[in-house]
């Protein structure tokens, strides 16, 4: 079993029609920001495996890897080497760590793509012919939330040509592939990406969701409600629920570029910026950050 994974932007240029919001990195108040195609290809890695090196050493994933990329190109996608970048980053001594899930995630934050898909390859032989099954699947960078699935099948052939049975299994399901990232990208553009907010206590914390704070004497859920509205994307999200020690938010939308910079934001950012609310409250807070989910902890 074999895998790859490549990065990538939108293939279409889109706008970006923001509301008007308190905070002017999620809202631009009408702005209109074009996002460009970017498309970068890195190989996944089974434990043991060496990110750094691993399509040296197999061929079958360098062609199925070329040809991801080349329905992506065909699709109007511009593709960033990796090996250069790789090898940039070697030379600039940009990776701090063995750890392979820290070496991924580090040129997932070089090459500024948004969504990145996992791409298995898997060599099935039998009497009645030899196959290749491709499983790609999608997922939004900074989250992590899925945004495509698909399956491709070579059929059965009698031949030992590899190559060509993984070029088969890429054509026979890129395209519907393209089309729902498409699909899915689109209301990220128009609606946002989510992300989930889990907000509570330090066990030693004099303050809950009742006590009464900020200029106005309101109680803290309120304040923190009154924030959300004015700063999610679009003022979109969604309170799963409140106690008097905990507020999750399940659905916020967080906008695919910072609106006052064009580039691309994430929950880090949006957590930043609640880290300045809860300041402006007079409260100190820590932050926690695990793909799509921001914890925040007041003290």
């Amino acid at each position: 079993m074999r895998y790859l994974t490549l990065l990538l932007l939108p293939s279409f240029s889109c706008f970006l029609n923001f509301a008007i919001c308190q905070n002017p990195s999620t809202n631009s108040a009408g702005q209109v920001i074009t996002v460009q195609p970017k498309i970068m290809a890195i190989p996944y890695t089974k434990e043991g495996e060496d990110l750094r090196t691993i399509l040296e050493a197999d061929e079958n994933k360098r062609i199925a890897l070329t040809k991801v990329k080349e329905g992506f190109d065909s699709r109007g996608f511009t593709t960033v080497d990796f090996v250069a970048k790789l090898k940039a980053a070697k030379d600039n001594n940009i990776f701090t760590s063995e750890n392979q899930s820290d070496i991924k995630s580090q040129i997932i934050d070089m090459s500024g793509a948004d969504v990145y898909v996992q791409s298995e390859v898997i060599v099935e032989k039998g009497q009645s012919g030899n196959s290749v099954k491709l499983i790609l699947t999608a997922y939004e960078a900074s989250t992590g939330n899925s945004l495509s699935n698909k399956v491709g099948e070579s059929g059965k052939f009698y031949t030992d040509d590899f190559n060509k049975l993984a070029s088969k299994a890429v054509e026979n399901c890129i395209e519907d592939f393209l089309n729902t990232i498409q699909e899915k990208f689109s209301d990220i553009v128009n609606n946002g990406k989510s992300i989930i907010i889990d907000i509570s206590f330090d066990s030693n914390s004099e303050y809950t969701m009742s006590s009464e704070i900020g200029s106005e004497g309101l109680l803290l859920s309120d304040e923190i409600e009154m924030w959300m509205e004015n700063n999610a994307f679009k003022n979109n999200y969604h309170l799963q629920g409140t106690t008097d020690l905990k507020m999750i938010f399940d659905d916020v939308r967080i906008p695919l570029k910072d609106q006052a910079t064009g580039n691309n934001y994430n929950p880090n950012k949006f957590a930043l910026e609640m880290h300045k609310f809860f300041r402006g409250l007079g409260l100190q807070i820590s932050r926690n950050i695990k793909g799509s989910t921001i914890y925040l902890t007041i003290k």
